[in-house]
């Protein structure tokens, strides 16, 4: 073949040997002919940017996935075929390896766990497990930290080595004097650091100081190492500074859980020891309906989860409530003491009574003793008189004591009734609560309440708060056919199913009649919205069942947004007229106003 020296004449040679030998002019045929030609060897093409694709959905959360996408992309680099096939190979021996022996690892721990050690106690024991188990990502490692524990179980070694090795440090380096937890940076390069950003090193130094510091206020030690840990966060910059961190991190991770349970512990012993005084009140005052009211709040706390919304609701219902029975209490008592006042006159209007009674007979046995002695008849005219004199004394005496007697005995009664009055008065108090008494709804005081601390809370910290007005579709209808009853019934079964439906911090309230209020703080209008249509699929899935018959019923709704400075009525005036819209579109919709 002729020599061609020159890139066209190449060019040329090569289109014509393409035609003369009937290969398909594709660009690999082209090179391998221009080649040929030229007499040259043909360049390898390296795929760079099809391996950089296939490079970026590689997985990066373990170490050792993160060691193999590193190799690979220092590969794809250096155009290098030989590292591509090493970090390939190496993957792929790993995974071809031979299976782990999980069964007798599972059952040496569970040995060695029931197994009794001088410097172990089976807590510290359950925890280390519970942190290899935490913190070890791929099944390998895994494996490794679980053999160098049940290692060091076999061998007692001291509880805070066992920690070290959980975190997989060797045996060699769990020295009593320091726990060298291996920290999450010690595999990645120095600059590994700048993953740690300033923004995100606040952020930790905000959290250690003014969350959980504050969370520590009863433990004075953890407080201080949770301000001298945002001081460290703050400082560090280099990755062995990180690491630093990251060791006194663990050690104070462990500490804090440990304080959680005892106050978690705590928690739940106080409030069973509440239970316990709460019941033992009632016992002992089962005849005294004064503090029937509160008692079932206090009871109603204790037995469900506690939060400060529930917290705030509950203080505001026990002071109307005592506020209430304070001043029946005192009404009582007057009339009480009106009742001791009147039945002490009553008494000493009887002595007197006695008293003048006794005068009486002694002057009546004087004036005998003289008609006995008398000589004439002048002297019995005299006696005579003074015996009238005082019997009309006596009589008159008699007379107004009995008037008295018979007022006393009518205002006695009255102030009975008044009593019995008030002590019913103080037991309807014990009872009335902010509560619908029929839908176990919030009642329209309740709700005003409700949207008054509501609102507070969405101004104070800038927050949204959503009002949603829902009405029953066809409730006049379903009371007209099924009866009064069953519409009850009907109203019973919504507020139970949207009372399980919504958050715990939103609230339901009666708005009268068929019509519900529901306040969604903390939520914006698109999910507020999103909310109300969760409730209506929930209704429309729990069938209402009468006399067995299901009842399928079905909501309007409307939603509004508080403005900043707009009046609650106001949003709540236009959620209702989303809500009359919704209405006339067909019902059973939910739109926004």
């Amino acid at each position: 073949m002729a020599q061609f020296t020159q890139p066209s004449d190449i060019a040329r040679e090569t289109l014509r040997q393409l035609a003369m030998r009937r290969t398909p002019p594709t660009p690999d045929n082209y090179r391998s002919i221009y080649h040929e030609i030229a007499e040259t060897v043909a360049a390898e093409d390296f795929p760079e940017k099809s391996l950089k694709s296939l490079a970026a959905a590689l997985p990066r959360k373990s170490q050792e996935q993160m060691r193999f996408a590193r190799q690979f992309d220092a590969a794809i680099a250096g155009k290098n075929w030989d590292g591509m096939r090493s970090a390939l190979a190496d993957i792929v021996g790993k995974s071809a390896g031979e299976p782990l022996a999980w069964s007798a690892l599972i059952r040496d721990l569970v040995t060695q766990l029931e197994t009794r050690h001088v410097e172990l106690t089976t807590a510290r024991k359950r925890e280390a497990l519970d942190h290899v188990l935490a913190s070890s990502g791929t099944p390998d490692t895994l494996y490794g930290r679980l053999q160098s524990l049940l290692r060091a179980w076999s061998q007692g070694t001291a509880s805070d080595q066992v920690m070290a090795l959980a975190d997989g440090a060797p045996m060699s380096e769990a020295a009593p004097a320091a726990v060298p937890l291996a920290p999450t940076f010690s595999a990645a390069p120095a600059d590994e650091s700048r993953h740690l950003g300033s923004e995100l090193r606040d952020l930790i130094a905000q959290l250690l100081e003014d969350a959980i510091g504050v969370l520590l206020v009863d433990t004075p030690d953890l407080s201080d190492e949770s301000h001298q840990l945002a001081a460290a966060v703050r400082a560090a910059r280099s990755a062995e500074d990180i690491a630093a961190f990251t060791v006194k991190m663990k050690k104070f991770s462990y500490r804090l859980h440990f304080i959680a349970e005892d106050q978690a512990e705590l928690k739940s012993a106080l409030l069973h020891l509440l239970q316990l005084i709460i019941e033992n009140i009632s016992e002992l005052v089962i005849d005294d309906q004064w503090l029937q009211g509160q008692i079932l709040v206090v009871t109603d706390i204790v037995s469900q989860p506690l939060n400060l919304r529930r917290l705030d609701d509950v203080e505001r219902r026990l002071k109307e409530v005592i506020v209430k029975q304070g001043t029946l209490k005192r009404h009582l008592n007057d009339a009480r003491d009106r009742l001791k006042a009147m039945l002490a006159t009553f008494v000493d209007r009887l002595a007197s009574f006695s008293d003048e009674t006794g005068g009486y007979h002694d002057k009546i046995e004087a004036c005998a003793r003289k008609i006995s002695n008398a000589n004439d008849i002048g002297d019995l005219s005299d006696v005579l008189d003074e015996v009238m004199r005082e019997t009309r004394v006596i009589q008159l005496s008699a007379q107004r004591s009995r008037d008295e007697l018979t007022e006393m005995r009518q205002r006695v009664k009255e102030a009975d009734g008044e009593i019995a009055r008030l002590q019913g008065d103080l037991d309807t108090a014990s009872d009335v609560m902010r509560h619908d008494t029929l839908t176990g709804a919030l009642n329209r005081k309740g709700m005003d309440d409700a949207i008054e601390k509501e609102v507070g809370r969405a101004r104070r910290h800038g927050s949204t708060l959503c009002m949603a007005l829902l009405d029953i579709d066809n409730f006049k209808k379903l009371n007209d056919t099924l009866g009064h009853d069953a519409g009850d019934a009907a109203l019973v079964h919504l507020a139970k199913v949207v009372g399980e439906t919504i958050r715990p911090q939103d609230t339901l309230a009666r708005y009268g009649g068929e019509e519900f209020v529901i306040l969604l703080p903390d939520t914006p209008l698109e999910d507020g919205v999103t909310a109300m249509v969760r409730v209506q699929r929930e209704l429309t899935r729990r069938f209402f069942l009468h006399k067995n018959d299901k009842v399928l019923i079905t909501f309007s709704c409307g939603v509004a947004e508080m403005g900043a400075d707009e009046a609650p009525m106001a949003a709540l005036k236009r959620a209702d007229q989303s809500m009359y819209l919704a209405k006339r579109s067909g019902k059973n919709r939910v739109l926004a106003g």
